[in-house]
């Protein structure tokens, strides 16, 4: 499985998801004009992973400085993904990168993770 990358733009994020390592970075601002068109190559690496991602771990950074509604939405998508990769065998860390002070951005990740049932460890970006 190739490793998927994605350069950040100043609508879209940075990702890269890499099989090899099993680690999934989410890095910068998502805003994008069409997110299901952004989103739905992640999601599809996504379930291409978890055909062969029984017994392994999978750790996913995520670090978003904002995102719009729609980007919540592909979001949450990408985190049931994680469920069922989860259910599948693998191990899913995710990690929910914030400024300190960024209110917003913690409970955005607490809610997610009440809605999902997968815990997500709550950092903050050390400036």
């Amino acid at each position: 499985m190739e490793t998927f990358r994605v350069d950040k733009t100043s609508n879209t994020p940075f990702v890269q998801l890499d099989a090899d390592t099993g680690r999934m970075e989410i890095k910068g601002r998502s805003v994008p004009e069409n997110p299901l068109e952004f989103y739905t190559p992640i999601n599809d690496w996504l379930e291409h992973f978890k055909a062969e991602a029984a017994e392994r771990v999978l750790t996913m950074d995520v670090e978003l400085e904002y995102f719009n509604t729609s980007s919540s939405k592909c979001l949450l998508d990408v985190f049931k993904k994680m469920v069922a990769i989860q259910k599948s065998g693998a191990a899913v860390e995710i990690n929910w990168w914030c400024e300190e002070f960024d209110d917003d951005m913690i409970e955005a990740g607490k809610d997610y993770q009440d809605l999902l049932g997968l815990p997500f460890n709550i950092k903050i970006v050390e400036e």
